[in-house]
């Protein structure tokens, strides 16, 4: 679906664009997805609206099947990257979780902002920026996706998400078209 209409008190939530996962095997290159994410962060700030850099500095405890990483994570891993900032104006969440709203002030710092709406953009599509797609919706935001500025580690998870997931939450379109969108 086209992005038709952003609301008035619209928010920015960039998703796990930090020096270690940025340098993950992608199925599209995360240099495009992180000057996209500039690009709109940029255009949010213009209009005085909120940009939310989320980071991941941990995981959730349970058991999967999933293989754990091996090694210590580089100290400046959960740093956001530069090109992003963060700003004095900018909201910083650190999250454990896949999505950005569990176990974090996410929710409260944007309804404290009146915000109805986000534009989620980042990595990877079909966890930290679904997960936090998916919670936006059910706590009742408006919730737009940037296709072009989101990314997975897997193909065939980035297109389902793109494809069949985001579509059922809200809106999807370029980081241009949602740039015009904003005026």
């Amino acid at each position: 679906m086209t992005a038709t209409v952003l609301d008035p008190r619209t928010a920015l939530v960039v998703v796990d664009l930090q020096k270690g996962i940025v340098g993950l095997p992608t199925a599209h290159p995360t240099a495009a997805v992180v000057a996209r994410s500039v690009t709109l962060a940029d255009a949010f700030r213009a209009k005085d609206l909120p940009v939310f850099l989320v980071r991941v500095t941990g995981g959730a405890p349970g058991r999967n099947e999933g293989r754990a990483p091996a090694g210590k994570p580089a100290a400046d891993w959960a740093e956001i990257v530069p090109e992003l900032g963060p700003l004095d104006s900018d909201i910083v969440i650190t999250k454990q979780q896949w999505g950005a709203f569990h176990g974090t002030a996410l929710d409260l710092e944007l309804r404290r902002r009146g915000i109805t709406q986000v534009v989620v953009t980042g990595v990877a599509t079909s966890i930290g920026v679904e997960s936090t797609a998916r919670a936006a919706h059910e706590h009742g935001y408006h919730v737009t996706v940037a296709t072009d500025a989101v990314t997975d580690m897997d193909a065939e998870a980035h297109r389902n998400s793109i494809e069949k997931i985001f579509p059922r939450l809200g809106e999807t379109d370029t980081a241009e078209a949602i740039v015009k969108l904003l005026g």
